[in-house]
């Protein structure tokens, strides 16, 4: 094997060698710690001898041998050229300790002292002729009748050619085992090895790579070993072990096998001090380190000096954390239990960290009383609160395993449930369902019940949490009313529960009156207001305000996705949207899985609202995959019939069919998510020719919404969905009076239904009839925001004027229907035919101001010049004066020119780009 930076060494052992040869015995100790190169070095200098003409003797001592006598030197003798007596009577005298009897004390000193003599004599005569090298590995665990012999053979070979080459540890203080076995007494040279250098660690690596070694790389390897020849070895074995070139260095199986082999050649005693070192971690040191061994500071200290030198140590801390993981687990599992125990015994009572203590208490498998428990629960709390839900939920299985008293653990199986929840919402069951009876009777605190409610409600079990919240009785707080209406509400509003179901005083705990509305229940209480019908920019921007400012919390995921969907109904997507994407941005930090799956849900549904059907099916889609299909429970309908939706707005049938496979629990349709899967299904078989399958859905949503709020009534349009399928089966009188019965609903708030509806009333209705009603729908999807219905308003409305003749301007609107619906990436929804009704005319155009632009546009789609006025907020007087100059521009007439000249000069719409984006033929002052 190569040596790096052992050439002073090797000249000292060739000195010692000279001089042996001369005539000059000599003794040589090769010192070090364990791993630095001492066994190498030796066999390295052996091979040099041997090639010079010396006899070897080679031989390794064995801690496991030193009860063996003479073990040593009978492996000495075994390895060279020997007279066959001496070697006879050694082998005699060795074998006589094993056998049955075994013989008296007298006897076998006699054995070993004859034994002695004929070693030392036999070594000397065999330097008759030629140099003796005697090589002894690791002599510090030499036997002691091993021992006799060297130490008589040193005592003969001043004037022979003998030379003693002797290894061993490099250790301070009595407890030398070169010390204890006398060798350092007698005439010698020291040999001292030292650790590589950084420079020494380079030639290694550079021997091993192929290639230059990357910046750097030969101080991450002098760092991780301090030089260590065997760590470094077993490093570059690790890093390279599938071929790849040296580099970062990595710890793996070969650095633990080579931790633990250094670990063995040391004491005893020394890998129970590396264990708890390895167990203190951070928190070791000589004191805390000799309070856990019972030993003295001093010795805990000489013992990590070695190791420090052996490379495993820097200071009192491990140099990697594979090194301390290789030693904790080279232990046997009650003896890591134990340590583990006493260390955290040990950094309780000093006051560290309550995750620390927790920790050792966790790899102890263990929660001594009284203080065990207290610190595992608080330990947890605050590992949730820095997100880490993993180990908050170790901490408190461990202290629920650990416990006896019933409404303890009750309280541990709640805090457990919320912490899992995070990121899987269906491992919270087991710890959440035995708690059902605790909540129907009252036992639980207020926060515990309402975790087991949202988890009820969640797996769609309504009627029991209606009659968990009916039992609950009197109030003990005003925090406990304020988060049990906060459930109410979520139960209604979120999961769409009717209020029927409630019985007894369970409308105590739903009260929305001025009271209630403080700091800390401001939200839920907006958010009500807004729902029930009262929006405001006020309200809209206190709500979205406050879902910013405050971090999330486990309780309030389905408050925060209600609060979402209002301001996303109240015709301000484009806000709710933002308000989502900080949220999600926030989840993704705190790594909450079931926070992202279900924000990420309700952003698809803000993208659907507001027409981009792309973008709402890749996030919807994405969200089911963050969850289990288990893990869902009844919210599975939230992204599903987002993604059904989309899909069939873009025309992705195979691709809605595909989901419509995916099985969805059965309690689902007791809540509003199933009812808008029903929808969204319904619709998909509107659009692949199965009226009547769709029909049937859209009448079990009816039978399914009867009980529900008249707010939930109007913003759930499935009167408007049934209107469409009678229209689709040709029952128009039947699609025209559940439209009506649509707009005729109080409650709701928002724009964008009551514009669903209009359009699909003016299917429904006379031809003279319908451009109003369809006008009156673009107006409100243009405030809504939805472009992909306002690209269908367009369409219809351009059809209405092709059957009034009315041929420029069914193009004009076409265009207008072509553009939207390129906006959100679908086909046309208009034919070609109204695309071709008009042919452009030539000429070029007059300039026309910004205000002349948009009031000829408005004139040209149909708009009267009262609602122009109201539009572009000026006096109906201005709206005239804008139109005669147009007029007159334009080289018009009458309104009914206008169209084919908005056309002709390219005059953008009120949904065009911004001014900046025209052409230039009509850009000019006002």
């Amino acid at each position: 094997m190569h040596l790096f930076d052992r050439h002073k060494e090797l000249e000292a052992l060739s000195e010692a060698f000279a001089d042996c040869v001369g005539g000059s015995g000599q003794l040589v100790i090769i010192s070090g710690g364990p791993g630095s190169g001492k066994t190498e070095l030796l066999h390295e200098f052996a091979d040099t001898v041997a090639a010079a003409g010396a006899r070897l003797l080679i031989a390794t001592a064995s801690a496991t041998e030193r009860n063996q006598p003479l073990g040593t030197v009978g492996d000495l003798l075994l390895s060279g050229e020997v007279a066959a007596d001496v070697l006879d009577r050694i082998t005699r005298c060795r074998t006589s300790g094993e056998s049955t009897p075994p013989p008296s004390g007298q006897e076998q000193h006699k054995c070993v002292a004859r034994a002695v003599q004929d070693f030392s004599r036999g070594v000397v005569e065999l330097a008759g002729d030629r140099p003796v090298v005697i090589g002894i590995d690791d002599c510090h665990h030499m036997d002691g009748a091993s021992l006799q012999a060297v130490l008589a053979l040193l005592q003969r070979i001043r004037t022979k050619r003998v030379l003693v080459v002797c290894t061993g540890w490099e250790q301070y203080g009595p407890a030398h085992p070169l010390v204890r076995t006398g060798l350092l007494r007698r005439p010698h040279r020291r040999v001292p090895l030292a650790p590589l250098s950084e420079e020494g660690v380079g030639r290694m690596l550079a021997a091993q790579s192929e290639r230059p070694l990357p910046p750097g790389a030969r101080s991450r390897y002098h760092r991780m070993t301090a030089g260590n020849p065997m760590l470094v070895r077993a490093l570059l074995d690790d890093t390279t072990r599938f071929g790849a070139d040296v580099g970062e260095p990595v710890a793996s199986v070969a650095y633990r096998q080579a931790v633990l082999a250094c670990l063995a050649r040391t004491e005893p005693g020394h890998a129970r001090i590396a264990a708890v070192l390895a167990a203190l971690g951070e928190a070791a040191s000589a004191r805390s380190a000799a309070a856990v061994t019972g030993l003295s500071p001093d010795e805990v200290q000489q013992v990590a000096e070695l190791l420090s030198q052996t490379g495993l140590l820097d200071g009192y801390r491990f140099r990697h954390a594979v090194a301390a993981s290789a030693v904790l687990s080279s232990l046997a599992a009650s003896e890591r239990s134990h340590l583990h125990g006493a260390v955290a015994q040990l950094r309780y009572e000093v006051g560290d960290p309550l995750a620390d203590v927790a920790r050792h208490l966790l790899a102890a498998g263990r929660a001594p009383e009284p203080w065990g428990p207290a610190v595992l629960r608080r330990a947890a709390e605050q590992a949730l609160a820095a997100d880490d839900v993993e180990e908050a939920a170790s901490f408190l299985g461990l202290a629920l395993r650990e416990c006896e008293d019933q409404r303890e653990r009750q309280a541990l199986s709640a805090t457990l449930a919320r912490a899992v929840w995070r990121v899987n919402p269906a491992a919270a069951g087991p710890h959440l369902a035995p708690l059902y009876a605790a909540a129907r009777s009252g036992t639980l605190d207020t926060r515990d019940t309402a975790t087991v409610l949202r988890h009820m409600l969640w797996q769609g079990d309504t009627d029991l949490a209606a009659e968990t919240i009916s039992a609950l009785g009197g109030l003990r707080t005003r925090t406990d009313a304020r988060l049990l209406a906060e459930m109410e509400f979520v139960r209604q509003w979120f999961y769409g529960v009717p209020r029927a179901l409630q019985r007894g005083d369970a409308g105590r705990t739903s009260p929305l009156e001025p009271t209630m509305v403080d700091h800390t229940s401001s939200l839920w209480a907006s958010v009500a207001l807004m729902a029930g019908g009262t929006v405001t920019d006020e309200s809209v921007t206190h709500v979205a305000e406050a879902l910013q400012a405050h971090q999330l919390s486990d309780l309030r995921l389905e408050l925060t996705t209600i609060s979402l969907m209002v301001i996303a109904h109240a015709d301000r997507p484009a806000t709710a949207a933002e308000v989502c994407d900080s949220l999600l941005a926030e989840a993704g930090r705190r790594e909450s899985t079931t926070w992202q799956a279900v924000l990420g849900a309700v952003r698809a549904e803000i993208a659907l609202l507001q027409g981009d059907v792309e973008t709402a099916s890749e996030k919807a889609v994405e969200s089911l995959g963050l969850l289990h299909p288990q893990g869902w429970g009844v919210l599975a309908g939230l992204p599903l019939s987002t993604a059904l939706f989309a899909y069939t707005a873009m025309g992705r049938h195979e691709a809605a069919a595909d989901l419509l496979q995916r099985k969805v629990p059965d309690s689902m349709f007791q809540t509003l998510f199933g009812v808008q899967y029903l929808r969204a299904r319904g619709h998909h078989y509107l659009a692949t020719g199965r009226a009547f399958a769709a029909l049937n859905d859209f009448e079990t949503c009816g039978q399914l919404m009867q009980d529900r709020s008249a707010e939930l009534q109007a913003g759930i349009p499935w009167r408007t969905d049934l209107a469409q399928a009678n229209l689709r089966i040709g029952k128009q009188r039947a699609a025209k009076d559940w439209a009506q019965k649509q707009l005729r609903l109080r409650g709701g708030f928002g724009s964008r239904s009551r514009a669903i509806t209009l359009r699909v009333l003016a299917g429904a209705s006379q031809l003279r009839h319908r451009t109003a009603l369809l006008r009156e729908s673009v107006d409100l999807l243009q405030a809504c925001g939805d472009r992909l219905e306002l690209a269908l308003a367009y369409a219809e409305l351009s059809a209405a004027h092709y059957e009034l003749g009315e041929f420029a301007r069914a193009r004009l609107l076409a265009q207008q229907a072509a553009q939207e619906a390129a906006v959100c990436r679908i086909d046309s929804p208009v034919g070609n035919r109204l695309e071709r009704a008009e042919p452009e005319g030539p000429g070029a155009a007059p300039a026309l101001s910004d205000a002349e632009c948009r009031v000829a546009a408005l004139a040209a789609l149909g708009y009267t010049n009262r609602e122009i006025s109201s539009r572009i907020h000026v006096t109906i007087s201005t709206v005239e004066q804008h139109l005669t100059r147009v007029y007159r521009k334009l080289n018009v007439a009458s309104r009914t020119e206008l169209p084919s000249k908005v056309i002709e000069y390219r005059i953008p719409t009120p949904s065009d780009p911004a001014p900046a984006g025209r052409s230039a033929a009509v850009r000019g002052t006002a």
